[in-house]
This record gives structure tokens, C-alpha cells and sequence, in this order.
């Protein structure tokens, strides 16, 4: 038998999980904050550890949550901690942790440019913007799921497999990221990468990168080690395209 955890041991836990607590309300605020939920809209989780996640409670506002108000789930979505009820969008959550062991933190907010594409029937561009290119490879956009239902995890699962941003038809999106930071930053350029594509509709045409281009960022995209290169999109780098074995740049991180 294994030995029990020493009072140290459960000590440090307790305080890594207030640490979370704390940078889940501060990234939750930052959502709100910049406009990409409204009300009580959408909901962000990260991992504890293992197979247990904190995540934010069902009817909350994003912009007001505090440490203590997460909710401690397990995978099969039932409430091991905290007050109050685990959101109704937990499945979703559950299913990219399922598929991505990596992965230690997931938003669903509501970009409002993001929904705005999916309402008219329409795609931004995916081979117009390097940054989207480059940190993305592609961002798929799901099948319709009603909201607040185990739908939302059957319609990401395959796709979040592979992708780390994905567009939820007239729902918004689901970004996950190896820190919170990460989810975050990604939920920001997708909306920011989305709000320049309708701004170039606006004022005329957009224009696609070059083949040549997208193949360089694609190289670099795996060179970064940001993802695979086959991860953009087949509109935008044509099936036997050839990528350049090494893009030549600076010491600089991305």
C-alpha cells in the first residue's frame, strides 16, 4: 500500500490550488473585461491535477468570479468541491481534457466578430493572416450545438484533437492552452484575427497569402514547435506543396 500524504505534502496541494484559484479569477476578469463575454456568458476551467479541474460556476459572470467561487469537478462532471453548480458547459471542457492530456486550461467565451462570421454563413479567411497561420495552423469551425448541452462536447471532440482554437457554430469558441495564459492569449487573436477580416470586407477585398508564403509559415509553425505543418489548411498549402526545409529568422521567440 502506498503511504498516506504527509500534512506537507497536502499542505502544498491546497496552496497550488488557491495560486489557480486566484489566476482563474484573474483571467476570467480579463475576458470579461475585453469584451469577448457579456452577462453570464461563457465559462473557463483549468486542471488540478490528474483527472480533477476547477471551473467556473453555472449562472456566473466571468468579470466578477473571486478565488473561492471555482468549482472542483472530476470527468465525469460531478461537483467534488466548492460551492454552488459546475457550468452547464462542463462537458465541453471534460472532452478537451479527455482528448489532450497536454492540455491544463480551456475558455468558451462568446468573441463577438467570431459569432458574427458563423451568423452570416461565413469564414474569415484562413490564409490571409500569417499571426492566425502561424499560431493557429487553421481554425475549424464546428457543427451546430445547442448551448448548455452535452452536444458541445460531442461537436469539439474530434477536432480539438488536433486544433487549439476552434469556432463554435453562433456560440462562440473554445481555446485551450498549456497555462491559462495560454487559452487566453489564443481567445485574443482569434478575435483580434477576426475583427481585421471584417474590417478588410469593409474596406474592400482580402487578399490570400501567397502559396510560397503560407508554406514558409507553415515550416515555421513546426520549427516553433507551434504544431504540425500539415495543420493549415489544404486551401491555403495545396496538397504537395513544398515546405522550405528551414525559414531563416532571429534569436527572437515568437
Amino acid at each position: 500500500m502506498g503511504s498516506s500524504p504527509s500534512s506537507e505534502d497536502i499542505s502544498t496541494l491546497m496552496s497550488s490550488e488557491y495560486q489557480l484559484r486566484r489566476e482563474l479569477a484573474d483571467i476570467a476578469r480579463r475576458v470579461y473585461d475585453r469584451g469577448l463575454v457579456a452577462g453570464t456568458d461563457g465559462n473557463i476551467s483549468a486542471r488540478v491535477q490528474g483527472d480533477t479541474f476547477l471551473i467556473s460556476p453555472s449562472g456566473s459572470c466571468l468579470g466578477m468570479l473571486e478565488p473561492n467561487d471555482f468549482v472542483r469537478i472530476d470527468m465525469a462532471g460531478r461537483a467534488i468541491g466548492g460551492q454552488g453548480r459546475p457550468s452547464s458547459e462542463r462537458w465541453m471542457h471534460i472532452a478537451a481534457y479527455a482528448e489532450r492530456p497536454g492540455v491544463q486550461a480551456a475558455i468558451h467565451a462568446h468573441p463577438p466578430t467570431v459569432i458574427a462570421f458563423t451568423v452570416a454563413g461565413l469564414t474569415f479567411s484562413q490564409c490571409s493572416l500569417p499571426e492566425v497561420i502561424l499560431a493557429f495552423g487553421q481554425v475549424p469551425i464546428t457543427s451546430y450545438a445547442t448551448p448548455a448541452t452535452e452536444e458541445g462536447a460531442v461537436v469539439i471532440r474530434d477536432l480539438i484533437k488536433k486544433f487549439d482554437a476552434l469556432v463554435l457554430d453562433r456560440h462562440g469558441s473554445i481555446t485551450v492552452g498549456k497555462t491559462l495564459k495560454d487559452a487566453f492569449f489564443k481567445l485574443e487573436k482569434l478575435e483580434h484575427g477576426a475583427h481585421v477580416m471584417l474590417m478588410a470586407h469593409q474596406l474592400g477585398t482580402a487578399r490570400d497569402l501567397p502559396p510560397e508564403e503560407i508554406a514558409k509559415l507553415a515550416a515555421l509553425r513546426e520549427q516553433l514547435g507551434l504544431g504540425k505543418a500539415s495543420d493549415v489548411s489544404g486551401t491555403c498549402l495545396p496538397p504537395g506543396t513544398v515546405l522550405p526545409t528551414r525559414v531563416v529568422r532571429g534569436d527572437e521567440r515568437y
